[in-house]
């Protein structure tokens, strides 16, 4: 097995959520991936609030879906 070393600041180690110093590979693509998805979600959650996509009904979002949908498939 490989041994690789990664330095990051106390901050960066901090805002992962890490407790311990020594992870596999895995366990840090896990963790890296759970930061950017929420990342992901908060970043689309503002565009939501910020084009008022956030008081749409599901009923309004398959309509949209729908109509989006129809003017690809007739274009």
């Amino acid at each position: 097995m490989k041994s690789v070393n990664i330095q990051i600041s106390d901050f960066e180690f901090n805002q992962l959520g890490l407790n311990k110093s020594t992870l596999s590979f895995s366990e840090l693509i896990e963790i890296i991936g759970k930061k950017i998805t929420k990342q992901t979600l908060e970043k689309s959650i503002q565009l939501a609030n910020k084009y008022g996509l956030s008081k749409m009904t599901m009923e309004e979002i398959d309509d949209e879906i729908k109509a989006y949908r129809n003017a690809k498939n007739n274009s």
